[in-house]
């Protein structure tokens, strides 16, 4: 499958299976985020791998779209590593840098046959808090993941693409 076919492919799924990841799956995952681009390549991002029930359980009171997955992957970056643009007032790159790290995790899942979702309703210190992050971890995203229920599917809107024009455009 092109790199194409798999990114139009992929989508936030958010039902799953019980059944847990394998370690050489999840380990390909998480390689897909740890060699991902970020600024000044000062890798500030933190990837936190949720599997116990009682973690996961407290990500769901915290956060309602985890939809049950095995797995929740925790993602954000180090304030204290990330670099800052000094031309744009020291505006820092780490969110940026996760992002970026979240992306590819998500296509690397969805090539393994793992679903995933990109969750962003949630109040970052009271993650930190629930699981003992460090103070200077700014956490930019959920990402449940696993296999697919049976059921799974596409959002009704997920293959509403705006037009070209209205998102690209030559200079």
């Amino acid at each position: 499958m092109s790199f194409l076919e798999l990114a139009k492919e992929r989508y936030s799924v958010r039902s799953y299976q019980s059944k847990p990841i394998e370690r050489e799956k999840m380990e390909r995952i998480l390689e897909a985020g740890r060699v991902a681009p970020t600024a000044c390549n000062f890798q500030p991002q933190k990837i936190y791998v949720v599997t116990s029930e009682e973690n996961r359980k407290k990500l769901a009171e915290i956060c309602r779209f985890t939809f049950g997955a095995p797995t929740i992957l925790v993602i954000g970056y180090d304030r204290e590593l990330c670099w800052k643009n000094k031309r744009m007032d020291g505006h820092p790159s780490g969110e940026t840098d996760a992002a970026i790290v979240t992306t590819h995790m998500m296509l690397a899942a969805r090539e393994e046959g793992i679903g995933s979702c990109w969750v962003g309703v949630f109040n970052s210190e009271e993650v930190k808090a629930a699981l003992g992050l460090p103070p200077s971890v700014t956490v930019t995203a959920l990402m449940p993941m696993g296999y697919p229920a049976e059921d799974a599917a596409p959002a009704p809107f997920h293959s509403e693409i705006r037009p070209r024009r209205e998102t690209i455009f030559e200079l």
